[in-house]
């Protein structure tokens, strides 16, 4: 298979699976065997095009040039291979467990969730080899478009309202203002492909820089930068696959992603050094990272605890970018995989106890962990990969943040880091002190071993060895990820 074609085939292959998922509706068993084959498919279809980007070669293909300048093109780059392979493997994981979750929940719709999610799977395939800011913007609002119906999948009042905030901040900051800076960047550099050292360098200074990072990184409202991070608490009406989705495979990982190529293919990290106009989104990242932990800190409901826990850890890849250096860069990007790999584990905890026992306030969780051993002990190790200690993958993302915070001279971004390592401690670690320890209502005695359906536990199993996984065995992401330092 070509590169070309491999690229092709992952954009066509979950638009398939979409349609063929739609055909199989009325038979269940099939239906979701599609999902699996697609994912399956599109994951062995990503993998081919590892060797040639590890050896410095990028595939591109073009579908169409709508106008002269302006094609809908594709190139595989080292971020974007990352991100590709992180969401095509979730994908198969998380169709996993949503066939357990979603059973055993007895949820209605459920394949129309399995056709968006596809659809969704094809956004974002689109964006991860997207080659120029236009074609990135386009699946950029496919992938909002296509994850509204399952933000709103209950149908309730509340649903409605979640979705209602979803759309209209992230369809707002992108037409607004990310629109407004790909429009400029045409008209200052005269090309929006992304080029290794920035389209900007030599041709934008002073406050143009300033005014355009201000207005993609305020554009770019899928990472959830304070205060335009509403969207990401509202969005955990939806069913607990989706809230991994959004918090792990697709939707605020497309958001860092998206900064993330930004700042080192349109400003380029020596444009936004020199500059000085980076100054401003360092502290903001840095505000966001401690201000949702203590937020966090408030939450009662799992899901919401969880939801400002990632709008934390989405400000330390926008802390990578912001320090425009060669660790930070890679510290950021590689944090995109670390922090995927934990809160996808915790989220898929929540939804197994809320299937298990009913139950969605931290304090309602005393006692549960010894009924729920296997699901408690995932969450401790999610918790201790987002922490950051070892031997859990979340500690080489931090770890080369630090780097690049004394590399950029930024001392007290080392103490921040820190501080929020702590409070990553203060408001995840109770959950399974709660959950083993604590006492439990009812009479005492044997406790009943009663965990969620065995699909959910194999996608917890899975992700949960990931974590330990990938502090063991880092290199061949950072060996991916290093030439964007260069």
């Amino acid at each position: 298979m070509s590169p070309e074609t491999a690229i092709l085939l992952s954009l066509g292959l979950p638009l398939a699976g979409a349609l063929l998922i739609a055909l199989a509706g009325r038979q269940p068993n099939l239906r979701e065997g599609v999902t699996l084959g697609t994912a399956g498919l599109l994951f062995l279809t990503v993998i081919t095009l590892v060797p040639g980007v590890m050896d410095g070669a990028r595939p591109e293909a073009t579908l169409i040039e709508m106008l002269p300048g302006l094609p809908l093109r594709f190139e595989v780059e080292p971020l974007g291979m990352l991100f590709a392979l992180l969401a095509s493997g979730l994908w198969i994981v998380n169709s996993i467990y949503s066939i357990g979750y979603m059973r055993a929940n007895q949820e209605t719709h459920q394949t129309r969730f399995y056709i968006c999610f596809a659809i969704a799977l094809a956004s974002t395939m689109g964006i991860a080899f997207a080659g120029n800011m236009l074609t990135l913007f386009v699946f950029y609002e496919a992938l909002t478009l296509s994850t509204y119906p399952l933000v709103t999948h209950r149908g309730d009042a509340a649903a409605k309202r979640g979705g209602r905030t979803y759309l209209g901040i992230l369809l707002c900051t992108s037409i607004g203002l990310q629109l407004l800076a790909i429009l400029w960047t045409w008209q200052v550099a005269g090309t929006l492909d992304f080029t290794v050292g920035g389209i900007l360098a030599g041709k934008a200074s002073g406050p143009v820089v300033g005014i355009l990072l201000l207005l993609y990184m305020y554009g770019i409202g899928k990472a959830a930068l304070m205060p335009f991070h509403r969207w990401l608490p509202a969005a955990m009406v939806a069913p607990t696959p989706v809230s991994a989705l959004l918090h792990a495979v697709a939707v605020v990982k497309a958001g860092v992603f998206t900064v993330m190529k930004v700042v080192v293919y349109i400003f380029g990290i020596d444009l936004l050094a020199a500059s000085g106009q980076n100054l401003w989104l360092i502290y903001l990242a840095a505000a966001s990272i401690l201000i949702a932990s203590l937020v966090a800190l408030t939450q009662d409901n799992l899901k919401a605890r969880l939801a400002y826990s990632t709008v934390s850890q989405l400000g330390y890849v926008v802390l990578g970018a912001a320090l425009a250096t060669s660790w930070g860069v890679i510290g950021g990007s590689m944090h995109i995989a670390m922090h995927a790999m934990g809160k996808i584990t915790l989220f898929f905890c929540a939804g197994a106890i809320y299937t298990a026992a009913h139950k969605t306030e931290v304090s309602e969780l005393s006692g549960l962990g010894r009924a729920m051993p296997f699901t408690f002990g995932a969450f401790l190790i999610g918790a201790l990969s987002i922490i950051g200690l070892p031997p859990f993958g979340g500690l080489w993302g931090k770890w080369y943040l630090a780097l690049g915070a004394l590399e950029a001279g930024q001392i007290a971004i080392v103490a921040v880091l820190m501080i929020s390592s702590l409070l990553n401690i203060a408001y995840l670690m109770p959950i399974p002190i709660k959950g083993f320890f604590g006492k439990g209502s009812g009479n005492p005695g044997p406790v009943e071993i009663k965990e969620a359906p065995l699909p959910c536990l194999i996608a917890i199993g899975i992700t949960a060895f990931g974590c330990l996984a990938l502090f063991f065995f880092p290199d061949p992401i950072y060996r991916l990820l290093r030439p964007l330092g260069l």
